[in-house]
């Protein structure tokens, strides 16, 4: 059974915000837009690439009335050290970056994976009535490739949702809806 349809599941975790400590919780982001993107750990590889480009788009997102908040089980610490590193991050990370350390986030939209005790590359975008409209998964088999995924979809995906219209396939904003006649 999927989430996507159903209301958003509370939530509440301490949280890397522009290098502070700082409890973030859905409350904040009651009636807007959110995209929660969940990345399996801090001092990787694929997992650098996505946050990069989160933060690049973070204007583009908030133009369009969007909140970005990632999320790891990595705890605060950990994400300072990364973050704050000189190296990873050149430009520094200025989105909320949740450190479901407890696990509580994670499980209450079903992307704990259990078994290595993090959490899936996983994407929830939620409306501001707080009904996640998007979810996207991505397995984390250490043995396999892995696989990222790419900011600027995420954006279009909301955006698309945002439109109120039928969107095909490649859609952009201003872009032709599809017809139904």
């Amino acid at each position: 059974m999927t989430i996507v349809g159903q209301q958003a599941p509370e939530w509440e975790a301490a949280a890397y915000v522009k290098g502070e400590n700082k409890t973030v919780s859905s409350k904040d982001y009651e009636g807007q837009w959110y995209v929660l993107y969940w990345y399996p750990a801090d001092f990787t590889f694929i997992c650098p690439t996505e946050i990069r480009e989160f933060e690049e788009l973070q204007e583009d997102f908030a133009d369009d009335g969007v909140a970005v908040i990632g999320c790891s089980t990595d705890s605060f610490f950990s994400h300072k050290n990364w973050f704050e590193d000189g190296e990873t991050f050149e430009e520094g990370i200025t989105h909320p970056v949740l450190a479901d350390t407890n696990h509580s986030v994670s499980k209450a939209f079903g992307v704990y994976e259990e078994e290595n005790g993090i959490a899936f590359r996983a994407t929830v975008v939620v409306n501001p009535e707080g009904r996640i409209k998007s979810l996207s998964v991505n397995d984390i088999d250490r043995d396999e490739a892995g696989v990222g995924r790419s900011a600027k979809e995420v954006l279009r995906t909301v955006q698309a949702l945002q439109s109120g219209g039928l969107c095909g396939a490649e859609w952009e904003p201003g872009a032709e809806f599809v017809e139904t006649d």
